[in-house]
This record gives C-alpha cells, structure tokens and sequence, in this order.
C-alpha cells in the first residue's frame, strides 16, 4: 500500500508525469507513423502514375520514328505521323513544366508576373482560352454574371487554375460535358464558381481533393490518368493570390462545384 502523503506524494505526481508523457509521445509516433505511410502510398501512386504518363507518349513517339526509318511511306502518312508526334511532344513538355511548377511553388521561387485587371474583362478572356484549348464546342461553356471590380493576378498562372478545372470536366464527364461558371463580388471578393455536370466527389475525396498526390477514382471512368497535382497545383497558385479555392459536390454523379474567392484591388 502507497500512502500519498510527504515525499510519497512527489514520487507518484511525477511517475503519472512520466506515464502520461510516455503515452502522448507514443500517440505522436504512431500518428506520425501512419501519416508517413499515407504520404508513401500516395507517392508510390505518384511515381506510378507519372511513369506511365511520361512512357505512353515517349513508346509512341519512338513506334512512329522506327516506322519513319524502316519503311517508305507516302508524304501525307509521314506529315500524319509527324503531326502525332508533336501532339505527344507537347504532352510530354506539360507534363515535365507541371512537375517543375510545383517543386518552384514548393520552394518559393516562383516569378509570378502580376497585373492590374479588370476583373470581368480578364477572367473572361481567360474562359475563352480554355475553351479554345480544349476546342470545346459552342454551347458547352456556359458563363453567367459579372464582377464590376478590378484585381491583380498573374494571367498566365490563372490560366493553369482554369484550364485544369476544364480538363478535369472533360475526362470526369462520361457524357456530354456542360460547364457553368458564375462570376460575383461580394464586399471584399471576387468569387467564381466553375461547375461541371461530371461524376461528382464523393465526401471523403473532397476532404484530401487538394492534397498533392491525391486522384479520385471512380469505376465509371477508369482509364482516365493523371499526375494528382493538378489541383494540388490550383491552390498554391490561388493562395499565391492571396485568395482561396473550395469544392462543392452533392454526392456521386451530381456534378462537381469549385468556388475561388480573390481579394479585389481597391486604388
């Protein structure tokens, strides 16, 4: 029996110190553990993904290069085939400028080159360009609203953030792909919201749909690939704004809502 009385009581208080200390270090550990394991899953993931974005074009380019060299083929299949070759060129090229983006924003040394803009005038513009890029057809972009304000962005960086909204559109939509934007302002903001009719995310996803590394998969489109930085890219560029970039999604195959939000400039 322990009397809890005179030098007793000190030993006991600093034992239960001891234990308690123990425990919250053990917890840490075991918590650190498992984030540790997370981060090493999703990069194996990550590597696997990027292998194969980065050999499908590169098997192809060189398959058409053999047959170039190893047969005699007419001047229309050799401007086909170089015409291939660029397009999987150009892939390759955003591929490798995405993955050195990320590690330049990681490492803050990124020269963004900011611009004063009004608002309604730029973002539109910027539309345009993704639906040009992705040579969508009249009709499936549908752009509602206005923002009579102005803001100061780095277009080019704010291209990236909507072009990779349209690409995810295109691929996560089985069918025929609808988008709508809405541009508003509020008291202090420019908010945009970009919404696609696609498979939608599910609760879990939209929790970690930021997180560098993370895809969202989806038996309904299996094939459709990535590196699961596009949007890890989206909202280092949106905070690099000074502003922020949210999901909203009611559930599977009910569509897809991201809403940025961007200070506006006050002269």
């Amino acid at each position: 029996e322990i009397e809890l009385n005179g030098p007793n009581v000190g030993i006991f208080v600093i034992g239960i110190i001891m234990i308690v200390g123990l425990a919250c270090a053990l917890v840490i550990l075991f918590r650190n553990l498992l984030v540790q394991r997370k981060l090493t899953g999703l990069y194996d993931n990550f590597i696997a993904n990027i292998t194969h974005e980065l050999k499908s074009p590169l098997s192809s380019i060189q398959l058409y290069l053999e047959t170039l060299t190893s047969k005699k083929l007419s001047a229309e299949k050799q401007n086909e085939f170089y015409a291939i070759m660029a397009k999987d060129t150009t892939r390759l090229h955003k591929l490798i400028n995405s993955i050195l983006e990320v590690s330049r924003l990681e490492q803050k040394r990124v020269a963004h080159n900011f611009h004063i803009y009004d608002a309604d005038n730029i973002f539109h513009q910027i539309i345009d360009n993704s639906i040009k890029h992705f040579n969508l057809p009249d009709g499936v972009v549908k752009t509602e609203g206005f923002t009579k304000s102005q803001c100061v962005i780095d277009k080019e960086a704010m291209q990236i953030v909507f072009d990779n909204f349209t690409d995810n559109a295109v691929k996560y939509t089985p069918g025929n792909v609808k988008i709508n934007i809405r541009l508003k302002t509020s008291l202090k903001k420019i908010v945009i919201e970009f919404a696609d009719k696609g498979i939608g995310i599910g609760q879990i996803d939209q929790k970690t749909i930021f997180d560098k590394f993370h895809r969202v998969s989806n038996k309904a489109i299996p094939n459709v690939k990535g590196t699961g930085l596009g949007l890890y890219w989206v909202k280092e560029i949106i905070r690099l704004h000074g502003g922020k970039v949210t999901v909203r999604s009611d559930g599977m195959n009910k569509g897809t809502t991201f809403i940025i939000e961007l200070p506006i400039y006050k002269t």
